[in-house]
Protein backbone atom coordinates (compact mmCIF):
# COMPACT_ATOMS: atom_id res chain seq x y z
CA UNK A 1 0.00 0.00 0.00
CA UNK A 2 1.15 3.49 -0.66
CA UNK A 3 2.64 5.47 2.21
CA UNK A 4 0.98 8.79 1.37
CA UNK A 5 -1.04 10.34 4.21
CA UNK A 6 -4.74 11.20 4.22
CA UNK A 7 -5.80 13.86 6.71
CA UNK A 8 -9.46 13.19 5.94
CA UNK A 9 -9.01 9.54 6.86
CA UNK A 10 -7.18 10.49 10.04
CA UNK A 11 -10.00 12.79 11.17
CA UNK A 12 -12.64 10.17 10.39
CA UNK A 13 -10.78 7.47 12.31
CA UNK A 14 -10.34 9.67 15.35
CA UNK A 15 -14.04 10.49 15.31
CA UNK A 16 -14.90 6.79 15.06
CA UNK A 17 -12.70 5.84 18.00
CA UNK A 18 -13.90 8.74 20.18
CA UNK A 19 -17.47 7.56 19.67
CA UNK A 20 -16.52 4.43 21.63
CA UNK A 21 -14.85 5.76 24.81
CA UNK A 22 -14.14 2.31 26.23
CA UNK A 23 -11.84 1.51 23.31
CA UNK A 24 -10.39 4.96 22.64
CA UNK A 25 -7.44 4.68 25.03
CA UNK A 26 -6.41 1.22 23.84
CA UNK A 27 -6.55 2.14 20.15
CA UNK A 28 -4.85 5.51 19.89
CA UNK A 29 -1.95 3.95 18.01
CA UNK A 30 -4.30 2.01 15.74
CA UNK A 31 -5.76 5.33 14.63
CA UNK A 32 -2.29 6.66 13.91
CA UNK A 33 -1.46 3.54 11.91
CA UNK A 34 -4.68 3.48 9.92
CA UNK A 35 -4.42 7.18 9.12
CA UNK A 36 -1.32 6.41 7.05
CA UNK A 37 -3.21 4.85 4.19
CA UNK A 38 -4.07 5.74 0.65
CA UNK A 39 -4.94 9.03 -0.87
CA UNK A 40 -8.30 8.55 -2.62
CA UNK A 41 -7.87 7.17 -6.11
CA UNK A 42 -10.24 6.82 -9.00
CA UNK A 43 -10.70 3.91 -11.36
CA UNK A 44 -13.15 3.33 -14.17
CA UNK A 45 -15.67 0.66 -13.12
CA UNK A 46 -16.78 -1.95 -15.60
CA UNK A 47 -19.62 -4.09 -14.24
CA UNK A 48 -19.64 -7.70 -15.34
CA UNK A 49 -23.18 -9.10 -15.11
CA UNK A 50 -22.22 -12.77 -15.27
CA UNK A 51 -19.81 -14.95 -13.32
CA UNK A 52 -16.83 -15.00 -15.65
CA UNK A 53 -14.67 -16.67 -12.99
CA UNK A 54 -16.24 -20.02 -13.79
CA UNK A 55 -15.96 -19.64 -17.57
CA UNK A 56 -13.18 -21.46 -19.46
CA UNK A 57 -10.22 -19.24 -20.28
CA UNK A 58 -10.67 -19.87 -24.00
CA UNK A 59 -13.99 -18.00 -23.94
CA UNK A 60 -12.37 -14.68 -22.97
CA UNK A 61 -11.73 -12.02 -25.59
CA UNK A 62 -10.27 -8.59 -24.81
CA UNK A 63 -12.97 -5.94 -25.05
CA UNK A 64 -12.68 -2.32 -26.10
CA UNK A 65 -13.70 -1.31 -22.57
CA UNK A 66 -10.94 -3.44 -21.10
CA UNK A 67 -8.31 -2.06 -23.46
CA UNK A 68 -9.15 1.57 -22.67
CA UNK A 69 -9.88 1.35 -18.94
CA UNK A 70 -6.71 3.15 -17.83
CA UNK A 71 -7.17 6.03 -20.24
CA UNK A 72 -10.76 6.55 -19.13
CA UNK A 73 -9.75 6.79 -15.45
CA UNK A 74 -7.59 9.81 -16.15
CA UNK A 75 -10.65 11.96 -16.80
CA UNK A 76 -12.21 11.12 -13.42
CA UNK A 77 -11.67 13.71 -10.66
CA UNK A 78 -9.02 12.54 -8.19
CA UNK A 79 -11.30 13.25 -5.23
CA UNK A 80 -14.11 10.98 -6.43
CA UNK A 81 -14.34 7.90 -4.25
CA UNK A 82 -15.78 4.62 -5.48
CA UNK A 83 -18.34 2.55 -3.63
CA UNK A 84 -18.22 -1.20 -3.17
CA UNK A 85 -21.41 -3.18 -3.92
CA UNK A 86 -22.05 -3.22 -0.15
CA UNK A 87 -21.88 0.55 0.44
CA UNK A 88 -25.60 0.98 1.21
CA UNK A 89 -25.58 -2.12 3.40
CA UNK A 90 -22.72 -0.68 5.45
CA UNK A 91 -24.67 2.53 6.06
CA UNK A 92 -27.81 0.64 7.03
CA UNK A 93 -25.80 -1.26 9.67
CA UNK A 94 -24.21 1.82 11.19
CA UNK A 95 -20.92 1.65 9.34
CA UNK A 96 -18.58 4.61 9.90
CA UNK A 97 -17.21 5.25 6.42
CA UNK A 98 -13.72 6.57 5.63
CA UNK A 99 -11.64 6.98 2.45
CA UNK A 100 -9.50 3.89 1.91
CA UNK A 101 -7.79 2.77 -1.28
CA UNK A 102 -9.96 5.09 -3.36
CA UNK A 103 -13.18 3.71 -1.87
CA UNK A 104 -15.68 4.55 0.84
CA UNK A 105 -14.93 1.81 3.38
CA UNK A 106 -16.23 1.04 6.89
CA UNK A 107 -13.69 1.48 9.69
CA UNK A 108 -16.14 0.07 12.28
CA UNK A 109 -19.86 -0.26 13.01
CA UNK A 110 -22.09 1.24 15.69
CA UNK A 111 -22.78 -2.21 17.15
CA UNK A 112 -19.20 -2.88 18.31
CA UNK A 113 -16.04 -0.93 19.11
CA UNK A 114 -12.78 -1.83 17.36
CA UNK A 115 -11.45 -3.98 20.22
CA UNK A 116 -14.82 -5.67 20.70
CA UNK A 117 -15.04 -6.45 17.00
CA UNK A 118 -11.50 -7.83 17.05
CA UNK A 119 -12.29 -10.17 19.96
CA UNK A 120 -15.60 -11.23 18.41
CA UNK A 121 -13.70 -12.38 15.32
CA UNK A 122 -11.40 -14.49 17.48
CA UNK A 123 -14.32 -16.15 19.31
CA UNK A 124 -17.13 -16.23 16.75
CA UNK A 125 -17.08 -14.95 13.14
CA UNK A 126 -16.85 -11.60 11.40
CA UNK A 127 -17.81 -10.53 7.89
CA UNK A 128 -15.40 -8.18 6.11
CA UNK A 129 -16.02 -6.30 2.86
CA UNK A 130 -12.73 -6.37 0.94
CA UNK A 131 -14.23 -5.48 -2.44
CA UNK A 132 -11.79 -2.58 -2.74
CA UNK A 133 -9.05 -5.11 -3.49
CA UNK A 134 -8.21 -5.60 -7.17
CA UNK A 135 -9.37 -8.91 -8.63
CA UNK A 136 -8.03 -9.92 -12.02
CA UNK A 137 -7.68 -12.96 -14.24
CA UNK A 138 -4.47 -13.70 -16.14
CA UNK A 139 -5.47 -15.83 -19.11
CA UNK A 140 -3.95 -17.63 -22.05
CA UNK A 141 -1.46 -20.40 -22.88
CA UNK A 142 1.43 -18.30 -21.58
CA UNK A 143 -0.23 -17.31 -18.29
CA UNK A 144 1.91 -19.45 -15.98
CA UNK A 145 5.18 -18.54 -17.69
CA UNK A 146 4.23 -14.85 -17.69
CA UNK A 147 3.54 -14.90 -13.96
CA UNK A 148 6.84 -16.67 -13.39
CA UNK A 149 8.66 -13.74 -15.01
CA UNK A 150 7.12 -11.14 -12.69
CA UNK A 151 6.86 -13.23 -9.48
CA UNK A 152 9.06 -15.85 -7.77
CA UNK A 153 6.21 -18.39 -7.68
CA UNK A 154 6.19 -21.79 -9.39
CA UNK A 155 2.91 -21.28 -11.23
CA UNK A 156 3.39 -24.16 -13.67
CA UNK A 157 3.52 -26.71 -10.85
CA UNK A 158 0.95 -25.04 -8.61
CA UNK A 159 -1.97 -27.44 -8.24
CA UNK A 160 -5.32 -26.45 -9.73
CA UNK A 161 -7.48 -24.65 -7.16
CA UNK A 162 -4.49 -24.00 -4.91
CA UNK A 163 -3.30 -20.52 -3.90
CA UNK A 164 0.06 -19.05 -2.99
CA UNK A 165 1.19 -15.78 -1.47
CA UNK A 166 3.52 -14.08 -3.92
CA UNK A 167 5.06 -10.76 -4.88
CA UNK A 168 5.23 -8.64 -8.02
CA UNK A 169 8.97 -8.03 -8.23
CA UNK A 170 10.39 -4.61 -9.06
CA UNK A 171 11.62 -4.25 -12.62
CA UNK A 172 14.99 -2.77 -11.63
CA UNK A 173 16.35 -6.22 -10.79
CA UNK A 174 17.15 -5.30 -7.17
CA UNK A 175 14.70 -7.81 -5.69
CA UNK A 176 12.23 -5.34 -4.21
CA UNK A 177 8.51 -5.97 -3.81
CA UNK A 178 6.33 -3.85 -6.09
CA UNK A 179 3.21 -5.32 -4.46
CA UNK A 180 2.23 -8.48 -2.61
CA UNK A 181 -0.43 -10.69 -4.14
CA UNK A 182 -2.36 -13.94 -3.85
CA UNK A 183 -2.28 -16.16 -6.94
CA UNK A 184 -4.84 -18.95 -7.40
CA UNK A 185 -4.57 -21.44 -10.24
CA UNK A 186 -8.02 -22.13 -11.72
CA UNK A 187 -6.77 -23.95 -14.84
CA UNK A 188 -3.52 -24.38 -16.76
CA UNK A 189 -4.33 -21.19 -18.69
CA UNK A 190 -6.29 -19.29 -16.04
CA UNK A 191 -5.04 -17.66 -12.83
CA UNK A 192 -6.98 -15.52 -10.36
CA UNK A 193 -4.79 -12.76 -8.93
CA UNK A 194 -5.70 -10.38 -6.08
CA UNK A 195 -3.62 -7.25 -5.44
CA UNK A 196 -3.81 -4.24 -3.12
CA UNK A 197 -6.27 -1.41 -3.69
CA UNK A 198 -3.68 1.26 -2.88
CA UNK A 199 -1.43 -0.07 -5.65
CA UNK A 200 -4.20 -0.22 -8.27
CA UNK A 201 -2.76 2.37 -10.63
CA UNK A 202 0.82 1.20 -10.17
CA UNK A 203 -0.09 -2.45 -10.66
CA UNK A 204 -2.27 -1.76 -13.70
CA UNK A 205 0.61 0.06 -15.39
CA UNK A 206 3.05 -2.67 -14.35
CA UNK A 207 0.94 -5.52 -15.69
CA UNK A 208 -0.07 -3.69 -18.88
CA UNK A 209 3.55 -2.86 -19.67
CA UNK A 210 4.88 -6.32 -18.86
CA UNK A 211 2.06 -8.07 -20.70
CA UNK A 212 2.66 -6.02 -23.84
CA UNK A 213 6.37 -6.82 -23.62
CA UNK A 214 5.64 -10.52 -23.09
CA UNK A 215 3.26 -10.76 -26.04
CA UNK A 216 5.79 -9.03 -28.30
CA UNK A 217 8.53 -11.46 -27.28
CA UNK A 218 6.57 -14.68 -26.81
CA UNK A 219 3.27 -14.26 -28.65
CA UNK A 220 4.62 -15.75 -31.84
CA UNK A 221 5.44 -18.93 -29.90
CA UNK A 222 1.80 -19.44 -29.00
CA UNK A 223 2.21 -18.09 -25.47
CA UNK A 224 0.03 -15.00 -25.62
CA UNK A 225 -1.57 -13.76 -22.40
CA UNK A 226 -4.37 -11.35 -21.61
CA UNK A 227 -5.96 -9.86 -18.53
CA UNK A 228 -9.55 -9.46 -17.38
CA UNK A 229 -10.03 -7.15 -14.40
CA UNK A 230 -13.13 -7.84 -12.30
CA UNK A 231 -14.08 -4.24 -11.59
CA UNK A 232 -17.26 -3.84 -9.59
CA UNK A 233 -17.20 -7.39 -8.23
CA UNK A 234 -17.67 -8.16 -4.58
CA UNK A 235 -14.93 -9.76 -2.51
CA UNK A 236 -15.86 -10.68 1.05
CA UNK A 237 -14.09 -12.49 3.89
CA UNK A 238 -15.78 -14.56 6.59
CA UNK A 239 -13.27 -15.07 9.39
CA UNK A 240 -13.35 -16.81 12.76
CA UNK A 241 -13.96 -20.20 14.39
CA UNK A 242 -17.63 -20.24 13.34
CA UNK A 243 -16.90 -19.33 9.69
CA UNK A 244 -17.06 -22.90 8.37
CA UNK A 245 -20.35 -23.68 10.09
CA UNK A 246 -21.97 -20.48 8.81
CA UNK A 247 -20.74 -20.98 5.24
CA UNK A 248 -21.85 -24.62 5.24
CA UNK A 249 -25.33 -23.46 6.26
CA UNK A 250 -25.79 -21.18 3.24
CA UNK A 251 -24.45 -23.52 0.55
CA UNK A 252 -27.12 -24.48 -1.96
CA UNK A 253 -25.62 -27.81 -2.96
CA UNK A 254 -25.45 -30.98 -0.92
CA UNK A 255 -22.22 -32.90 -0.98
CA UNK A 256 -19.88 -29.92 -0.54
CA UNK A 257 -17.83 -30.92 2.51
CA UNK A 258 -15.88 -27.89 3.67
CA UNK A 259 -13.81 -30.08 6.00
CA UNK A 260 -12.06 -31.32 2.87
CA UNK A 261 -11.24 -27.78 1.72
CA UNK A 262 -7.90 -27.03 3.36
CA UNK A 263 -6.12 -23.74 3.91
CA UNK A 264 -4.89 -22.41 0.56
CA UNK A 265 -7.48 -24.38 -1.41
CA UNK A 266 -10.51 -23.19 -3.35
CA UNK A 267 -13.67 -24.48 -5.01
CA UNK A 268 -16.80 -23.28 -6.80
CA UNK A 269 -20.10 -23.51 -4.95
CA UNK A 270 -23.54 -21.88 -5.05
CA UNK A 271 -25.12 -20.00 -2.15
CA UNK A 272 -28.79 -19.75 -1.17
CA UNK A 273 -30.09 -16.23 -0.65
CA UNK A 274 -33.09 -13.90 -0.86
CA UNK A 275 -36.29 -15.95 -0.84
CA UNK A 276 -35.23 -19.08 -2.64
CA UNK A 277 -32.66 -17.59 -5.02
CA UNK A 278 -29.44 -19.43 -5.79
CA UNK A 279 -26.23 -17.67 -6.76
CA UNK A 280 -24.02 -18.47 -9.71
CA UNK A 281 -21.01 -20.69 -8.88
CA UNK A 282 -18.84 -18.56 -6.57
CA UNK A 283 -15.09 -18.92 -6.14
CA UNK A 284 -14.57 -19.72 -2.45
CA UNK A 285 -11.00 -19.75 -1.14
CA UNK A 286 -9.98 -20.92 2.33
CA UNK A 287 -7.72 -18.31 3.90
CA UNK A 288 -7.75 -14.70 4.98
CA UNK A 289 -5.93 -11.85 6.67
CA UNK A 290 -6.73 -12.42 10.35
CA UNK A 291 -4.91 -15.60 11.36
CA UNK A 292 -8.25 -17.31 11.94
CA UNK A 293 -9.83 -20.04 9.88
CA UNK A 294 -12.00 -18.47 7.24
CA UNK A 295 -12.96 -17.97 3.61
CA UNK A 296 -12.75 -15.32 0.91
CA UNK A 297 -15.53 -15.30 -1.67
CA UNK A 298 -15.59 -13.54 -5.04
CA UNK A 299 -19.11 -12.51 -6.07
CA UNK A 300 -20.58 -10.96 -9.25
CA UNK A 301 -22.02 -7.45 -8.63
CA UNK A 302 -25.75 -8.34 -8.83
CA UNK A 303 -25.39 -11.07 -6.20
CA UNK A 304 -23.07 -9.43 -3.65
CA UNK A 305 -25.73 -7.89 -1.40
CA UNK A 306 -27.93 -10.99 -1.43
CA UNK A 307 -25.06 -13.33 -0.59
CA UNK A 308 -23.93 -11.00 2.21
CA UNK A 309 -27.42 -10.92 3.72
CA UNK A 310 -27.50 -14.72 3.63
CA UNK A 311 -24.42 -14.84 5.84
CA UNK A 312 -25.72 -12.18 8.23
CA UNK A 313 -28.98 -14.13 8.60
CA UNK A 314 -27.07 -16.47 10.95
CA UNK A 315 -27.65 -13.74 13.54
CA UNK A 316 -25.51 -11.26 15.49
CA UNK A 317 -24.77 -13.86 18.15
CA UNK A 318 -22.81 -15.82 15.53
CA UNK A 319 -21.53 -13.28 12.99
CA UNK A 320 -21.01 -9.51 12.92
CA UNK A 321 -19.87 -7.04 10.30
CA UNK A 322 -16.31 -5.86 10.94
CA UNK A 323 -14.33 -2.93 9.54
CA UNK A 324 -10.82 -1.75 8.79
CA UNK A 325 -9.97 -1.09 12.45
CA UNK A 326 -10.40 -4.70 13.56
CA UNK A 327 -8.91 -6.02 10.32
CA UNK A 328 -5.68 -4.13 10.97
CA UNK A 329 -5.15 -5.26 14.57
CA UNK A 330 -6.10 -8.84 13.64
CA UNK A 331 -3.56 -9.00 10.82
CA UNK A 332 -0.83 -7.53 13.03
CA UNK A 333 -1.46 -10.12 15.74
CA UNK A 334 -1.16 -12.73 12.96
CA UNK A 335 2.20 -11.27 11.89
CA UNK A 336 0.95 -10.34 8.41
CA UNK A 337 2.46 -7.54 6.36
CA UNK A 338 0.75 -4.40 5.11
CA UNK A 339 2.10 -3.09 1.81
CA UNK A 340 3.49 0.45 1.97
CA UNK A 341 4.32 -0.04 5.63
CA UNK A 342 5.91 -3.45 6.26
CA UNK A 343 6.69 -4.02 2.57
CA UNK A 344 7.77 -1.67 -0.21
CA UNK A 345 9.84 -1.39 -3.39
CA UNK A 346 13.14 -1.44 -1.50
CA UNK A 347 12.44 -4.46 0.74
CA UNK A 348 13.15 -7.93 -0.60
CA UNK A 349 11.21 -11.09 0.30
CA UNK A 350 14.25 -12.42 2.18
CA UNK A 351 14.52 -9.30 4.34
CA UNK A 352 10.77 -9.47 4.98
CA UNK A 353 10.97 -13.04 6.27
CA UNK A 354 9.05 -14.25 3.22
CA UNK A 355 11.66 -16.61 1.79
CA UNK A 356 9.06 -19.38 2.12
CA UNK A 357 7.09 -17.92 -0.80
CA UNK A 358 10.02 -18.84 -3.07
CA UNK A 359 9.88 -22.58 -3.83
CA UNK A 360 13.04 -24.65 -4.09
CA UNK A 361 12.69 -24.85 -7.88
CA UNK A 362 13.01 -21.07 -8.18
CA UNK A 363 15.92 -20.30 -5.85
CA UNK A 364 18.71 -20.20 -8.44
CA UNK A 365 20.21 -17.05 -9.96
CA UNK A 366 18.80 -18.00 -13.37
CA UNK A 367 15.24 -18.69 -12.13
CA UNK A 368 13.98 -16.16 -14.67
CA UNK A 369 12.04 -13.66 -12.54
CA UNK A 370 13.08 -10.07 -11.96
CA UNK A 371 15.73 -9.86 -9.26
CA UNK A 372 16.35 -13.63 -9.10
CA UNK A 373 20.14 -13.20 -8.96
CA UNK A 374 19.88 -10.83 -5.98
CA UNK A 375 17.40 -13.05 -4.14
CA UNK A 376 19.45 -16.22 -4.74
CA UNK A 377 22.49 -14.60 -3.11
CA UNK A 378 20.45 -13.27 -0.17
CA UNK A 379 19.03 -16.73 0.51
CA UNK A 380 22.54 -17.93 1.41
CA UNK A 381 23.77 -16.49 4.75
CA UNK A 382 27.06 -14.61 4.83
CA UNK A 383 28.42 -17.30 7.14
CA UNK A 384 28.05 -19.76 4.26
CA UNK A 385 29.50 -17.51 1.57
CA UNK A 386 26.33 -15.81 0.39
CA UNK A 387 25.28 -12.18 0.55
CA UNK A 388 22.71 -12.69 3.30
CA UNK A 389 20.75 -9.65 4.41
CA UNK A 390 21.58 -6.65 6.59
CA UNK A 391 18.10 -6.21 8.08
CA UNK A 392 15.26 -8.51 9.04
CA UNK A 393 11.56 -8.13 9.79
CA UNK A 394 10.82 -8.86 13.45
CA UNK A 395 8.03 -8.70 16.01
CA UNK A 396 8.24 -6.64 19.21
CA UNK A 397 6.48 -6.56 22.56
CA UNK A 398 6.60 -2.97 23.84
CA UNK A 399 6.24 -1.65 27.38
CA UNK A 400 4.44 1.61 28.13
CA UNK A 401 3.03 3.65 25.27
CA UNK A 402 2.37 1.89 21.93
CA UNK A 403 5.13 2.13 19.32
CA UNK A 404 3.90 3.67 16.09
CA UNK A 405 5.09 3.45 12.53
CA UNK A 406 8.37 5.32 12.11
CA UNK A 407 9.54 4.94 15.72
CA UNK A 408 13.26 4.26 15.92
CA UNK A 409 14.55 0.98 17.35
CA UNK A 410 17.81 1.44 19.31
CA UNK A 411 20.08 -0.71 21.43
CA UNK A 412 19.34 -0.86 25.16
CA UNK A 413 21.30 1.99 26.80
CA UNK A 414 22.68 0.48 29.99
CA UNK A 415 25.85 1.00 32.09
CA UNK A 416 26.44 4.35 30.43
CA UNK A 417 26.67 2.88 26.94
CA UNK A 418 25.41 5.09 24.15
CA UNK A 419 22.43 3.68 22.27
CA UNK A 420 22.94 2.91 18.59
CA UNK A 421 20.25 2.92 15.92
CA UNK A 422 19.15 -0.58 14.92
CA UNK A 423 16.01 -0.14 12.83
CA UNK A 424 12.49 1.21 12.51
CA UNK A 425 8.97 0.22 13.52
CA UNK A 426 6.67 -0.27 10.51
CA UNK A 427 3.38 -1.23 12.25
CA UNK A 428 2.19 -1.09 15.83
CA UNK A 429 -0.95 -1.17 17.96
CA UNK A 430 -2.34 -2.44 21.27
CA UNK A 431 -3.20 -6.13 21.01
CA UNK A 432 -6.79 -6.77 22.18
CA UNK A 433 -6.06 -10.50 22.48
CA UNK A 434 -2.90 -10.16 24.56
CA UNK A 435 -3.54 -6.93 26.43
CA UNK A 436 -0.04 -5.79 25.42
CA UNK A 437 1.43 -3.39 22.89
CA UNK A 438 2.79 -5.16 19.81
CA UNK A 439 4.77 -3.91 16.85
CA UNK A 440 6.50 -5.06 13.70
CA UNK A 441 9.60 -3.56 12.15
CA UNK A 442 13.01 -4.07 10.62
CA UNK A 443 16.17 -4.49 12.69
CA UNK A 444 19.85 -4.88 11.95
CA UNK A 445 20.87 -8.46 11.24
CA UNK A 446 22.27 -10.03 14.38
CA UNK A 447 19.76 -8.32 16.66
CA UNK A 448 16.80 -10.21 15.22
CA UNK A 449 16.76 -13.22 17.54
CA UNK A 450 13.79 -13.69 19.86
CA UNK A 451 14.50 -12.43 23.35
CA UNK A 452 16.82 -9.61 22.28
CA UNK A 453 16.13 -6.57 24.46
CA UNK A 454 16.00 -3.18 22.74
CA UNK A 455 14.53 0.27 23.26
CA UNK A 456 12.02 2.02 21.02
CA UNK A 457 11.90 5.81 20.96
CA UNK A 458 8.24 6.73 21.51
CA UNK A 459 7.70 10.50 21.49
CA UNK A 460 11.40 10.89 22.10
CA UNK A 461 11.45 8.65 25.17
CA UNK A 462 12.98 5.16 25.22
CA UNK A 463 10.50 2.37 25.88
CA UNK A 464 11.66 -1.13 26.70
CA UNK A 465 10.88 -3.74 24.08
CA UNK A 466 11.74 -7.37 23.40
CA UNK A 467 12.14 -9.00 20.00
CA UNK A 468 9.60 -11.81 19.71
CA UNK A 469 8.59 -14.42 17.18
CA UNK A 470 5.52 -13.90 15.05
CA UNK A 471 2.65 -14.54 14.88
CA UNK A 472 1.91 -12.92 18.23
CA UNK A 473 -1.28 -15.00 18.48
CA UNK A 474 -1.27 -18.62 17.21
CA UNK A 475 -2.89 -19.00 13.80
CA UNK A 476 -5.83 -21.35 13.35
CA UNK A 477 -5.72 -22.20 9.66
CA UNK A 478 -7.58 -25.38 8.77
CA UNK A 479 -5.04 -27.93 7.51
CA UNK A 480 -7.02 -31.10 8.14
CA UNK A 481 -6.60 -31.26 11.89
CA UNK A 482 -7.73 -28.79 14.50
CA UNK A 483 -4.91 -26.39 15.54
CA UNK A 484 -3.66 -26.82 19.09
Amino acid sequence: MQSTRSTALSRALRTAVRSHPHTAKRHTSSVALLSQRFQPQSQHQQHQPQNILSRPAASFTPSLTQQTRHASSSTTPQTELQKTPLYDLHLSHGGKMVPFGGFHMPVQYSSLGVAQSHLFTRSHASFFDVSHMVQRLILGPGAAAFLERITPSDCKNLETHKSTLSALMTLDGKGGISDDTIITKLAEDKFYVVTNAGCRGKDNNYIDREMAKWNTEMGHEGLKVREEQLDGWGLVAVQGPKAEEILQGVLAEEGVDLKKLLFGGSLYAKVKYGGGKVSSPLLISRGGYTGEDGFEISIPPPETVGVTEAFLAAGPEEIQLAGLGARDSLRLEAGMCLYGHDLNDSITPVEAGLSWIIPKERRSENAGYYGADVIAKQLVPRSKGGAGVHRRRIGLLVEGAPAREGAEIVSRSEDGKEAISLGTVTSGCPSPSLGKNIAMGYIKDGFHKAGTEVDILVRGRPRKAVVTKMPFVPTKYWKGTAPA
